[in-house]
């Protein structure tokens, strides 16, 4: 199986295969305006709602989207404001759904200042959420355009640089390279990302 499943990445069939894994990543699984309902929500039905959604991209069945604790620890951490009558407003779950995605990459203390100000733009009534929200969801859309495009590409240079090892170990070194590509790239992404958060801190101390 192992060995079958190198040789899935490899010759003519490593982009097949790619885009087999790519398929099963539900890549473009967001929440959308539709989906959200139109009253507020208890906290084991905004679960329900987030375990739904989002089931095709977790990495394992025993994976949890969403949790009680996860929950409660947003709140704690003000990473979302305050709830009323026990209950989850749209702003709320549009605020959960962004930091299910922001947490792939940052740390909750990251997040937390990258949302800060969002937070109190909608408890002041000073944003168009809906409006920022479909900006989010237009870019991510993009974003999946652009990385199948991306891929495509890495591929090709990683079997381009594995010809010149003339290893008998190839198809397996061939993973190892893909697998270290991909993930030297989301590091670059990340480090700048960080850097952003970094400058929300210094402008924040700034206006203090």
């Amino acid at each position: 199986m192992y060995n079958e499943n190198i040789m899935k990445m490899s010759g003519v069939y490593g982009m097949e295969h790619i885009n087999q894994i790519i398929n099963q990543l539900g890549l473009e699984t967001n929440l959308t305006f539709d989906e959200i309902p139109k009253i507020d929500l208890y906290m084991d039905q905004v679960i329900q709602l987030f375990e739904s959604k989002f089931k095709e991209t977790k990495r394992n069945e025993d994976e949890k989207v969403l949790t009680k604790t996860m929950i409660n620890n947003y709140a704690k951490g003000k990473l979302i404001f305050p709830i009323q009558n026990k209950k989850y407003s749209k702003e709320h779950l549009i605020l959960i759904s962004l930091i299910y995605q922001l947490k792939g990459a940052l740390s909750i203390n990251d997040i937390k200042v990258t949302l800060d100000g969002i937070n109190k733009l909608i408890v002041k009534e000073e944003l168009d959420v809906e409006s920022f929200y479909t900006s989010y969801l237009h870019l991510t859309s993009q974003n999946v355009v652009d990385f199948k495009e991306d891929i495509e590409q890495r591929v090709m240079e990683v079997k381009g640089e594995i010809t010149s090892l003339q290893s008998e170990d190839s198809l397996f070194l061939e993973q190892v390279l893909m697998i270290s590509s991909l993930v030297h790239m989301s590091n670059l992404y990340r480090r700048v990302a960080e850097k952003l958060v970094d400058e929300l801190v210094v402008e924040k101390r700034h206006k203090k």
